[in-house]
This record gives C-alpha cells, sequence and structure tokens, in this order.
C-alpha cells in the first residue's frame, strides 16, 4: 500500500504530523507561538470575526509557525554541523531567526487590524 502514490502521499503526511508533534512538545519558541495561537483564535470566536479576517488570522498563525519551524530546522543543522561556536553559523542562526521577526510583526499587524476597531 506504501508504494502507491496515494499511499506515499498519506505516509509523508504521516511524518508532516510527527514532525509538528516534536516541535510543539519539545520546542519552547513553538510552545509560545502554539499558546498564542490558541489564544488569537479563541478571541476570534469571541469577537465574531468575518471570514475575511479569520482567513487573514490563519494565514497569519500559519505564516508564523511555519516560519518557527524552519528557523528550529536551520538551527539543529547549523549546530550538527558546526557544535561549537563559529560566527558564520551565528549569522546563519540571526538570519533565521530575523525571518521569524518579520512573519510575527506580520501577524501583529494583522491582529491589530483586525482587533483594534473591535475595541
Amino acid at each position: 500500500m506504501w508504494s502507491t502514490f496515494l499511499g506515499k502521499r498519506l505516509k509523508g503526511g504521516k511524518y508532516a504530523i510527527v514532525g509538528a508533534w516534536k516541535l510543539i512538545k519539545n520546542e519552547p519558541s513553538i510552545q509560545v507561538q502554539t499558546f498564542i495561537a490558541i489564544g488569537i483564535t479563541v478571541a476570534g470566536f469571541i469577537f465574531d470575526i468575518s471570514a475575511t479576517e479569520w482567513m487573514l488570522q490563519i494565514f497569519a498563525i500559519g505564516l508564523v509557525m511555519a516560519t518557527e519551524g524552519l528557523n528550529t530546522a536551520a538551527e539543529e543543522i547549523a549546530n550538527f554541523v558546526h557544535p561549537d561556536f563559529n560566527t558564520k553559523i551565528g549569522y546563519i542562526k540571526d538570519i533565521a531567526a530575523g525571518a521569524v521577526f518579520f512573519a510575527a510583526i506580520a501577524a501583529v499587524i494583522i491582529a491589530c487590524i483586525i482587533y483594534i476597531p473591535k475595541f
């Protein structure tokens, strides 16, 4: 079954779910982002946001979580390749963290656009 096209897609999906669970279980930064995502999702129900606002909010949450996951992967690879302090590895880690920063700022702006008018 796993050798068919659909079987391979299902197996890949399983790996993705396992990877997402490992991120949430083991990475403090993802745990914080998950807590924020749950909180903002609850706020969406409380403030009865529109379908468009839901789309923007889900996109922002997904963007931050995905970027944070990629940042974690980049850091883990960098640590594996060069476990000792190295300025180039530090630069790579800073760049990856900067990408998360951009995603988080975009998410905060989206949240402000959605929720400030509701107060």
